[in-house]
């Protein structure tokens, strides 16, 4: 009878511990993520803020800032994905109390963005002679060189912030990162205002001035965010630039092992959405405009699990570090849960709201609106469904780089997008004559695919060996 009652106490106290772990996972993955959300939506805010502006000159120049900045951010992009190996490595270091890697790991993380841009930067240089090679207006042309030949020089300070940005992820530091990056968008603001319409009596160098704005703001962040990891003292004692020069090979080609595929991964759903717009402007001018419509209200959304999949790599690789296969899984499902949450929240407003939202951006007592209204709010409906995958997917992906797991989900999601997704959108949206709903479906069907192996990859993890010891 004792026993039994021991026993009894015993299960209800080892309960009561799971709900406390479970519980304080959730708080702490919340505080973390919060502010990298946001901060997500302000560097957002950036582009927005430099579309709007440049939009106040006219369509020409706004066509030609597009042009550019399509050449641009799929490198940067990438870039960033590689550098973004830093997160899990320093949480992981964290985890296991290994200070001294910390350093060395941020230390060859500034290599190799130093490398990168210094790689992309001389290929970027040359847009004109490419697109005009891919038959693109010449005077448009022209005007993105414009803007290129200036903003180009932003990879270097952007991939280093990235750097540092990651270390901080790393060390809960993410407020910081939030009030730097909201700073950033005012600082953007005004030098675009200042440089491009020539206001205060400074010159007016239009797409120029909106380039020379770009590349001030990003210094800006980068000298900002370097100097609080300087002389913050719980990150002075790290000393990132101590003996700078100075090679950690291993440590270098372990940032390129497991950055490489993620940066493959961004790009390869960064092609995906590229290609879906060709084959929306296949389609005719109404389907592209409700096209870019849906698209930025799923891109906002996706903003969400995207700063709570960020947080998940931390959570995890942390966990990962200290060898707790418990924390790891709670901070993967705790992160799952928190990021299809919210995307089931976005799914229900676009589902019921769908021409309210798409009314924000056109006109609706024009006319001439009418078809691209409708349009957007069929696509809309679609990016309902849409948004529970896309954020089941983006957060999975995040936890599982919290394990140093990058080259299979990678392979996982290049067939999700190219060899499901493209096909289906081309079929149904081409062959069954479903036009841009078949390819809304479509991509939403290659995103249901990554989500599912992903999820289960990460069910999965200690029967495929991705908890083995560190």
């Amino acid at each position: 009878m004792t026993n039994d009652t021991t026993a009894a106490r015993h299960a209800a106290a080892e309960r009561v511990s799971q709900s406390a772990g479970w519980t304080t996972e959730l708080r702490a993955m919340f505080t973390l993520a919060w502010p990298l959300v946001i901060a997500q939506l302000a560097q957002n805010a950036l582009t927005t803020t430099d579309v709007i502006m440049i939009g106040w000159l006219g369509p020409r120049y706004l066509a030609a800032a597009t042009l550019a900045t399509t050449f641009l951010m799929p490198a940067l992009l990438t870039a960033m994905g590689i550098v973004g190996a830093v997160a899990p490595l320093v949480a992981q270091a964290r985890g296991s109390r290994d200070i001294k890697a910390v350093r060395r790991i941020v230390r060859q993380g500034a290599w190799a963005a130093i490398a990168l841009a210094a790689l992309l930067t001389p290929i970027i240089w040359q847009i004109k002679p490419i697109f005009l090679a891919l038959g693109q207006d010449p005077d448009t042309t022209e005007l993105a060189e414009q803007f290129i030949h200036i903003g180009v020089w932003m990879l270097f300070p952007a991939l280093l912030i990235a750097v540092l940005r990651s270390m901080l992820s790393a060390f809960d530091a993410t407020r910081v990162i939030l009030l730097i990056t909201v700073a950033g968008v005012f600082v953007n603001a005004g030098i675009n205002y200042l440089l491009i319409f020539g206001n205060f009596g400074f010159p007016r160098l239009e797409l120029r001035g909106a380039a020379i704005s770009t590349l001030s703001t990003n210094i800006v962040m980068f000298a900002l965010t370097l100097a609080y990891v300087l002389r913050h003292r719980r990150f002075k004692r790290f000393h990132v630039l101590l003996r700078f020069w100075r090679p950690d090979w291993s440590r270098f080609r372990e940032i390129f092992r497991i950055g490489l595929p993620i940066g493959l991964t961004v790009l390869a759903e960064i092609s995906l959405f590229t290609a879906a717009a060709l084959l929306m402007g296949r389609l005719g001018t109404d389907e592209i405009a409700a096209h870019a419509i849906a698209l930025q209200c799923a891109s906002m959304a996706f903003m969400v699990p995207l700063g709570i999949g960020t947080a998940a790599t931390v959570r995890v690789g942390m966990a990962y570090g200290r060898s707790d296969p418990s924390g790891v899984a709670r901070a993967g499902w705790t992160a799952i849960v928190l990021g299809v949450g919210f995307m089931a929240l976005s799914c229900l407003l676009f589902l019921t709201l769908a021409p309210s939202v798409v009314g924000l951006f056109l006109n609706s007592g024009d006319p001439a609106n009418t078809n691209a209204l409708a349009l957007a709010a069929s696509f809309l409906v679609i990016a309902g469904v849409f948004q529970l995958v896309d954020g089941g997917q983006v957060v999975a992906a995040h936890a599982l780089r919290g394990l140093s797991d990058t080259t299979v989900p990678m392979i996982l999601a290049i067939a999700g997008y190219w060899v499901i997704g493209l096909p289906v959108a081309y079929v149904l949206g081409f062959v069954v004559q479903w036009r841009g709903v078949g390819i809304w479906i479509g991509l939403a069907s290659g995103l249901a695919f990554v989500a599912v192996v992903l999820v289960a990859r990460f069910a999965m993890r200690e029967r495929l060996g991705l908890m083995r010891p560190r």
